[in-house]
């Protein structure tokens, strides 16, 4: 088993708390983890990256070449665009479909969409929407990494107690509408793939 992830988006969107949770998941079940992140100018709407590798074996090197992530999940459009030369042939690009305007010359969304639609395996949702509706507004990322859950070769339990342990001092209020919206992103992609 072994599963490349690169998760992007730009600061203040919680790709670091989507990495956390992955990573208590992969502790969970015993897994080999290898991290490395990118942070762009350190600051809220600068580019975060973040490259995963998981496996039963272990691991040479935390970073992913190009053409070998099996999974691009990005909480913002143009960056999942960003990273495609990362995925491999075959692999899944499951991105927010809510941009987060950082730039004075963001390219028309319509275009952005466009681009994505013709990746054959791609999830567009709007998570954004879907955080709102279950009324959490800031559990958009876990939308996503609920989204992306069906293409990480882990059992989803294990994501939802990686859950619990990330946000587990913030309350049980916190980590249930976690939970919420990690299954409505789930739910989503098995409805739409």
């Amino acid at each position: 088993m072994k599963t490349d992830i690169v998760l992007s988006g730009v600061g203040g969107q919680g790709i670091l708390s989507i990495a956390a949770t992955i990573g208590m998941a992969a502790l969970e079940n015993n897994l080999f983890l290898k991290q490395s992140e990118i942070h762009g100018m350190s600051q809220r709407g600068g580019d975060v990256q973040s490259s995963m590798r998981i496996s039963d074996k272990e691991i040479a090197s935390d970073l992913i070449p190009l053409g070998g992530a099996d999974l691009i999940l990005s909480v913002e459009p143009m960056e999942s665009l960003r990273h495609l030369p990362f995925l491999k042939e075959g692999g899944w690009l499951v991105t927010n479909s809510t941009p987060f305007v950082n730039i004075p010359n963001y390219p028309e969304l319509d275009d952005v969409h466009a681009e994505i639609k013709k990746f054959p395996n791609h999830i567009l949702i709007d998570a954004d929407a879907i955080a709102a509706e279950i009324g959490s507004r800031k559990s958009s990322n876990i939308v996503m990494l609920g989204a992306a859950s069906p293409f990480i070769d882990m059992p989803f339990e294990t994501l939802e107690a990686g859950i619990r342990k990330i946000f587990g001092r913030k309350g049980e209020a916190i980590v249930e509408k976690n939970i919420e919206a990690l299954r409505a992103g789930r739910d989503f992609t098995q409805k739409n793939k």
